[in-house]
């Protein structure tokens, strides 16, 4: 259940990570386009001009993970704010906000993610549905260590807890 480019072995462990939550689920032709988008951008994305070396992905048509590898070049603000720009045009393009800082994910007891507003992952936690040991989606990884490591999190050990 781990985005695929996390696997990426020629990516170092401190490769920084960011991770964004679009506001809806993309269609598949949508996350499709999307991905192609992100394929272009990270292929030409620079810092300083200098080629990062990036990659990225759609996951579950409901998240966008950018990677980038700094032993060769690092990520600079003005490269940030690439990114972001990007990502702001892409959302415009696509009637999507992939900005959605309150929307929440939880892998059921058969690994599949649920998707959910603030008040819906209330419910959710309300009702027994999440308890302290579903696991949820840290979309607050930094590195690809930690994509690797603390992906999921038990919500009685995650930051969710504070925000429901």
């Amino acid at each position: 259940m781990l985005p695929q480019l996390a696997h990426a072995d020629h990516f170092a462990p401190e490769s920084r990570v960011w991770v964004y939550t679009c506001n809806r689920r993309l269609t598949d032709t949508e996350a499709q386009q999307v991905q192609q988008a992100l394929d272009a951008f990270t292929s030409e994305w620079t810092a300083h001009n200098q080629a990062l070396k990036a990659t990225s992905e759609v996951f579950e048509n409901q998240c966008i993970v950018l990677m980038v590898d700094e032993s060769r070049a690092g990520a600079s603000g003005c490269s940030n704010d690439k990114s972001v720009h990007f990502l702001e045009d892409l959302g415009q393009q696509f009637g999507a906000d992939f900005f959605e800082r309150m929307r929440f994910a939880w892998a059921d007891e058969n690994g599949h993610l649920h998707f959910a507003s603030r008040p819906e992952l209330t419910t959710a936690r309300e009702s027994g549905t999440v308890t302290d040991r579903t696991p949820m989606l840290n979309t607050l990884v930094q590195n690809r260590r930690e994509l690797l490591e603390k992906w999921l999190v038990p919500f009685g050990e995650s930051w969710h807890r504070r925000v429901v």
